[in-house]
């Protein structure tokens, strides 16, 4: 490029071109669109309504928090099998420690999360330094952990849990006055910033690589797109608003969201992480520590699968011997709906987030319609199948 050339004018492709090469990214976003639209036409309304939204937050926000720790695990090219029984684990610990002993939910809850970081130093240590494939010591520790969920609870339920405790996973913020009679105020303000902070970072992103003579999306698309961004946004806070405000929990999780997006896209960490899932011989030999950065990975992971078990249990106000069974099935699919390739190396955090909404809504439509637990399970199966073919399909023809 000379320096008579114009970055901005001579990187910006047609808005057609632009969408068949992010047709990975934007493929799922339209998805999950078009299936919350169908939802909401098939259940004549139900779909959007505040309380409804309120559920949808509150029953998958637990996925989309694991599936933020599953996607590095994937961009690695690892698996994590064991994340499901890590939640029973820490739920069923948490239980013992607030009803049996009396011990206080903070320090509960501060030895849970270091719980979860002990479990994914002692399966990261097996992956990264013996290099046991990952599906083994997972697998392994899938049995493991299940087993002594079962052993702590002793076979039987319980609960309840202190009151602050629960609030992490069923409270919502304070309302701090109403705007209107049903408005809750500190929700809506929330909403406002939250839009502004979504367009503005979206227009510096542009900005910043406009200057570095990156490729960027055409001006109209990019308009456009802030505009729906922003509309979207704005009524989906206004809804959850006018019911109970933001539930705790999906604060927890947009924070978490923030954190992870900002990691993998402007860390040193985050670009060394996907180097070592595209190829992991050359990343070593470029002089990158890759067995540490596979430890770090599942060490993360152990840390938001307990994060996780926390807020289940919180929930369900009881830990349960059956607590996070088959909750690893829905983190993977997640990740893999959501764009993460199958070969590690490919995945985005915002399309983790779509991939953890497409199974959420889908769970969510569904029983709204009255569908059975058999046809559910058949339709989230097929859903997954479709999206890794849709990703082989794209590397094959690419």
């Amino acid at each position: 490029m000379t320096a008579t050339t114009k970055p901005d004018a001579a990187e910006q492709p047609s808005i057609g071109t632009f969408l068949k090469q992010n047709i990975r990214e934007y493929g799922m976003l339209i998805a999950l669109v078009v299936i919350m639209v169908f939802f909401q036409i098939i259940t004549n309304g139900v779909l959007f309504k505040p309380v409804n939204l309120t559920n949808l937050v509150l029953q998958n926000s637990f996925v989309v928090i694991m599936a933020l720790g599953m996607l590095l695990i994937i961009v690695a090219g690892h698996i994590d099998l064991s994340v499901g029984s890590v939640v029973g684990l820490v739920g069923a610990v948490a239980a013992v420690m607030m009803v049996n002993y009396k011990i206080d939910y903070v320090t509960t809850s501060i030895v849970c999360l270091l719980l979860g970081a002990v479990i994914g130093v002692a399966q990261g240590y097996f992956v990264a330094f013996h290099k046991i494939p990952a599906f083994i010591v997972t697998l392994a520790g899938m049995l493991v952990f299940r087993g002594m969920t079962m052993w702590v609870l002793g076979g039987m339920n319980i609960g309840p849990f202190p009151t602050e405790f629960q609030s992490m996973a069923t409270g919502f913020i304070p309302p701090l006055g109403t705007a209107g009679p049903i408005l809750s105020l500190s929700s809506f303000v929330l909403t406002l910033l939250m839009t502004f902070a979504l367009v503005f970072m979206s227009w510096r992103t542009r900005t910043v690589n406009m200057a570095h003579g990156i490729e960027v999306e055409p001006q109209a698309f990019f308009l456009v797109q802030n505009i729906v961004l922003g509309v979207v946004t704005l009524y989906l806070g206004f809804e959850l608003s006018t019911y109970k405000g933001f539930p705790n929990v999906l604060v927890i999780m947009l924070v978490l969201v923030s954190f992870y997006t900002f990691v993998t896209t402007r860390t040193t960490i985050g670009r060394r992480i996907y180097a070592l899932g595209g190829n992991e011989k050359a990343t070593k030999l470029s002089g990158i520590n890759t067995e540490r950065l596979t430890f770090y990975t599942f060490i993360n992971m152990g840390v938001l699968a307990a994060l996780a078990g926390m807020i289940i249990a919180a929930r369900l106000n009881s830990s349960t011997p059956k607590a996070g069974f088959g909750n690893e099935l829905d983190v993977i699919a997640a990740c893999f709906i959501g764009g993460a390739s199958t070969t590690g190396g490919v995945g985005k955090i915002t399309g983790a987030v779509i991939g953890a909404f497409i199974m959420g809504v889908l769970n969510n439509g569904m029983s709204i319609m009255g569908l059975g637990i058999d046809y559910q399970q058949m339709v989230k199966g097929l859903v997954l199948l479709a999206a890794v073919f849709f990703d082989v399909y794209n590397r094959t023809k690419g």
